[in-house]
Order: C-alpha cells, then structure tokens, then sequence
C-alpha cells in the first residue's frame, strides 16, 4: 500500500496539469504558423475550430504583420493570406488538444489557448536545398482571473 501522502502529491499534481499538444518537424511555414498563433492566443477551441474553418472556406484572412506581404485591400487588415496546409494542421492539433483535455479531465469550456511556433530542424532534400519545419507548441490554459478582479475593484470605488 501506498502511503496517504503519496497518493495526495498526485492528486494534486493532475488537479495542476494542463493539457498540451507538441508537434515537432511539421511541414508548413514558420512564418504563417507564427501569424495563425496570433490570430487563436486567448482563444477557446471551439472559437479557433471556427475561425480556422473560416479560413479555409476563404471567409477569414488571416492577419500578417510582416513587410513581405502585399495589402489585403477592402477586409480591414493591412496584410493577409490564407495558408491552407498550415491551418489544416492546426485543425488537427485543437482536435488533439480537445481529446487531452478529455482524458484529463480538464474542463474544456474554461480553457483558453496558449501557442507558439517555433522553427524545426531543417534537413536537406535534393538539390542541397534545406527544406522548411516549424515545431509547434499548444497549451489549454485556465482563462485569466485579471479581468474579474479589475471589475471588482471598479465597483467597490
């Protein structure tokens, strides 16, 4: 038998972890990754689903702050694209993040998500060119307390 110690640690321990997906070495582009992790950050799952699947059915351009990229004219945004394959993945991934969040138990609707991109390594392929990786970080996070708080303190002035 184990002692009540023991079994409190880990009870404590899976009350505290989040769910997480990690996916290293995905063929898509570091720079469109980067853009749709500022378009979901702060998110619920259901609300990117949504606006990913926008993307895709070409409803939703998805907002690119770099210098690279021509106007987007008549959507509101100064630039902006449509990355099929990079919003596919990422469709698989919140699927993903959503059946973690299952097994543990976490309460999906309280959740929002956190995410990165970062660039993979890149091997060769013919020709001695480097192909592109990016490795990509998405983390279900317990929505942020800030905003009750400051309403409270608003209302006792």
């Amino acid at each position: 038998e184990k002692p009540k110690e023991v079994v409190k640690a880990k009870e404590i321990v899976k009350e505290i972890k989040n769910p997480a997906v990690n996916a290293n070495g995905l063929k898509i582009s570091k720079k469109y990754s980067m853009s749709i992790c500022d378009m979901i950050r702060g998110k619920t799952t259901e609300k990117a689903l949504e606006m990913l699947e926008e993307v895709l059915l070409f409803r939703r351009p998805v907002k690119m702050n770099n210098r690279e990229i021509p106007h987007k004219h008549g959507k509101g945004m100064m630039a902006g694209r449509y990355p099929m394959t990079a919003c596919r993945e990422f469709i698989r991934l919140i699927k993903q993040l959503n059946s973690n969040a299952i097994v543990n138990e976490f309460p999906i609707e309280e959740g929002v998500i956190f995410c990165k991109a970062n660039q993979g390594s890149r091997p060769y392929r013919r020709g001695g060119t480097r192909g592109k990786r990016t490795n990509i970080t998405l983390i279900l996070m317990p929505k942020p307390l800030k905003k009750k708080l400051n309403k409270e303190k608003r209302k006792k002035k």
